[in-house]
């Protein structure tokens, strides 16, 4: 079936009901497609494992500016 068979089919069953049972006929207009969120990459193990090696290294860093400023030389 064609759209345009359809599309006829629908007008007369449409007037049809609207002739036999005197019914009212309501059409909406077709729902937007829902939108697409962004892609955002999962972190799998390997990533985790970079950030965690990142922090450590950032803490360690102001452990030492800290133990610098505490003990001059």
């Amino acid at each position: 079936m064609t759209k345009d068979e359809l599309r006829a089919e629908l007008e007369r069953q449409a007037k049809r009901y609207k002739d036999i049972y005197g019914g009212e006929v309501t059409t909406y207009a077709a729902q937007p497609d829902p939108e697409r969120k962004p892609w955002r990459k999962r972190s799998n193990l390997l990533d985790q494992a970079f950030q965690k090696e990142l922090e450590r290294i950032e803490k360690e860093k102001a452990k030492k500016e800290a133990s610098a400023t505490d003990n001059p030389d």
